[in-house]
Parts: structure tokens; sequence; C-alpha cells
């Protein structure tokens, strides 16, 4: 019997057909560094933080199969949706069956959800600017880049949502897609900084211009609510936001190869933290210590 040998990348490249849960954990001998991981490294998280998740990975979370179900059925590409059609979760006999959907890296659904998931899909292809951007033919789904960063020598990874064919333009739009409690503009302000949202767009651009693909990919995030009416908003950190992921993402570099290199995964700080107390507590005795 021939012995399947892992799937290894000993080159950096874009790739396609890489598994999901092969990507992360992480083909590159030695490790790589996703955006993830370029976000734990720096605060409010520290590299001791970032050390812990990769050396103890978590199963994904059942809140996430709705997003993960959303995915395939937007992308159409992933794990498989099976819907389990019981009318409780909780007896030992479903449980041992939505477990081994699971175990077999596919996403059990129940009848509800899955008529979600199908209305969300249906809404997207109703946006004009979001179907475009994930029209099937024009591109390839869940794509893998590895490169090697031009100034740390760090090997990095990104994976992409869906990849367009480079056209002969001065651009490549390139799309993400978000579940979210809320797609208002505004409101998509909070997120995006929360969530890091605009270090993963530099993140995967410059990969692109890392593997040549193209000299000016820009990233935009398809957000789309979770309940009905389902509402999409396409939207795109602004020139600002765009300058601050990118010194964000080059200082988690250097961090992350000095780690590396020393062996050192610290936490927030060696020294001693001198605190304050919070801003309306200083002022409520601001008077009486002056």
């Amino acid at each position: 019997m021939t012995e399947v040998k892992p799937f290894v990348v000993e080159r950096p490249g874009i790739y396609l057909g890489v598994p999901d849960d092969v990507y992360h954990a992480d083909p590159v001998p030695g490790g790589s560094l996703s955006s993830t991981g370029a976000r734990d490294l720096l605060p409010p998280s520290c590299p001791a933080k970032f050390r812990h998740k990769r050396d103890n990975p978590q199963p994904p979370k059942k809140e996430f199969d709705l997003g993960h179900a959303a995915h395939h059925l937007v992308l159409g590409t992933g794990p498989k949706l099976v819907v389990v059609d019981r009318p409780r979760w909780d007896t030992n006999e479903v449980k041992a069956q939505v477990k081994a959907i699971r175990d077999a890296g596919d996403i059990p659904l129940k009848p509800a959800d899955m008529d979600r998931v199908e209305a969300m899909a249906e809404k997207l292809r109703e946006h004009p600017e979001a179907s475009a951007l994930l029209r099937p033919g024009t591109g390839q789904p869940e794509v893998s880049l590895f490169w090697i960063d031009p100034e740390t020598r760090v090997k990095c990874r990104a994976r992409i949502d869906f990849l367009p064919d480079a056209p002969g333009g001065d651009r490549l739009i390139v799309p993400d897609y978000k579940t979210c409690t809320t797609a208002e503009p505004e409101a998509l302000q909070k997120v995006i900084s929360d969530r890091g949202y605009h270090r993963q767009g530099d993140w995967y651009e410059g990969g692109l211009r890392a593997l040549g693909r193209h000299p000016n990919p820009q990233m935009v995030f398809i957000f789309q609510e979770k309940e009905p009416p389902y509402v999409v908003t396409v939207a795109q950190p602004d020139p600002t936001a765009r300058r601050i992921a990118a010194h964000l993402n080059r200082e988690a570099r250097h961090v992350y190869r000095s780690c590396v290199e020393s062996g050192r995964w610290p936490g927030y700080t060696d020294d001693v933290a001198l605190i304050s107390l919070p801003g309306y507590i200083e002022n409520r005795y601001a008077q009486e210590l002056m």
C-alpha cells in the first residue's frame, strides 16, 4: 500500500485545492505567519498568547457553523453541508450523529439554518457589486498564498476567499466575504478596527504583490448580516486605515522574527507596568488633589 505523504509547501507560490484543515495546520516547514497570527502578536494580545494558540489549536466552534455554511454556498466550495432534521439535538443519538459529521470535516445544520444560509446566498446574488465580485468563472475560490516577506525574510501565508483572474488593468480587486451582526457602514468602522480586517487586507495584498500576481491588488470586504433581510454592504478600508495596517503588519513581522530567533515569546511587558486609574476617576478627584 502506497503511503500518502502529507502536503508540504516547499516553495513560495499560489496554491489551489489546499484543504482548509491542512492550510490552518500550517504546511510550511519551520512555520509561517498568517494575518490572524500577526494580529495576535501585537496589543491587545502578545507573543505569549500567539505561541499558546499556535501550540494548542482549538477545534472549530459550533457558533461558526452558520458563517462557514454561508461561505460554502456563496463561494461554491468548502465543507459539505449536512442537514440533521431532528427536533432535538441534545439526545445522545443526535449528539453522536453531529459529532460524526464534524469529524468528517462537514458542517451539521438544522433545517431552519439551512434555509437561512440559502436565503443569504440568494440575497447576496441580488446585490450588483457583491455578485459581480464573486461571479462564478471569473476566478478561483479558496486560494492559498505562501511567500517570503522581502524585508524580514519571514515566511508568510494567506487564504483568499476568491482570487479573480488577473486583469490587464491598473488594479486587481480581491473580495473577502464576512457574515456579521450589522452591515451598516458607520458600524463597520468599529467592526473593521476591532477585528483587524484592515490588517487582513494589507496582509493579503502584500502576498499577492510578493508573488507577482498583480502590482496593485486591493482588498474589499463583502459584509452580510445574518438576520433577515440579510443586508449586504461592500466596503473597503480608506487610505489612512491602509497605512496604519501596513505599519502594524510590518511591526508584527519584526516581532515574529525576533521571537523566532531568540526563542522567547514574551507577555505584555517585561518591565514594571505603571498603571493609572481611569480618566473619569482622576477627573472626579482632580480639584481635591490640587
